[in-house]
């Protein structure tokens, strides 16, 4: 996401837990950047990065993130394990992003979501609903309040697109997202970040105050995940005693 809009010639401010695992996922020799290197991916060395190193569950890291930086837009990228981060992390943490937007007059938000919430069940592949049902339920809880925010909250006045993607891969940008009504499938990160990038910059993005499905090119359903062995965990944790699975500390 932070390399993309700075291929746009956006700056860019950011609040990450541990700053050491903001890196370039890719090598970029026109900015001087190698994959997995902080050398020219930081403040000191980058004008264009701000960076904030605390928790969005606190509002003065948040409010950091806005001070003094003429922000413009938002991206919400939030995500952890529940026993780590707590099981409201995304409502809360994205309340206080809310009030931090309206205090600073920021109206463009994008929200990185999940297919399965809100009305979006029925689009989630089969393996997802089991998840989303029995080991993820208090995830998807969480996710609901936080889209709730937006659609009948206190979000509800900015120019918000809430982003339910089918499942995430890596791989670089195919340059292709579908906006989609049936089952949902896979979408690379890169595809992703560049979708929530246009939110909040075009000016003429077509799906403000919207939560939309999107997939890229990849099939629909679990199979097109499966056919990237990076994201084979789900696959193999389905197939594993629950008691050596993941714990999600629910």
């Amino acid at each position: 996401m932070a390399l993309q809009a700075l291929e746009r010639g956006e700056k860019v401010s950011c609040l990450v837990r541990d700053r050491t695992r903001l890196k370039p996922p890719r090598d970029h020799p026109g900015m001087g950047l190698k994959k997995g290197s902080m050398l020219n991916f930081n403040p000191s060395t980058n004008d264009m990065m701000f960076r904030t190193e605390g928790s969005a569950l606190n509002r003065a890291d948040v409010d950091d993130v806005f001070e003094g930086k003429n922000i413009t837009g938002v991206v919400i990228a939030l995500g952890g394990k529940t026993r780590e981060v707590g099981l409201t992390l995304l409502q809360d943490s994205t309340a206080h992003i809310i009030a931090a937007c309206k205090a600073y007059g920021v109206k463009r938000v994008s929200v990185i979501s999940t297919v399965g919430a809100g009305d979006s069940m029925d689009q989630a592949p089969w393996t997802f609903k089991l998840l989303m049902n029995t080991m993820m339920s208090k995830v998807m809880v969480d996710k609901n309040a936080q889209e709730a925010l937006f659609l009948e909250g206190a979000g509800a006045d900015l120019e918000y697109c809430l982003l339910r993607p089918g499942g995430l891969k890596f791989g670089p940008p195919t340059g292709i997202v579908n906006v989609i009504d049936g089952e949902a499938g896979a979408i690379n990160r890169a595809d992703l970040a560049s979708f929530c990038l246009d939110a909040v910059l075009d000016p003429d993005f077509a799906y403000l105050r919207k939560a939309v499905c999107i997939s890229s090119d990849q099939g629909a359903g679990f199979k097109s995940l499966m056919s990237d062995k990076t994201m084979s965990r789900m696959g193999s944790e389905l197939a594993r005693p629950f008691k050596d699975g993941i714990d999600y500390g629910l």
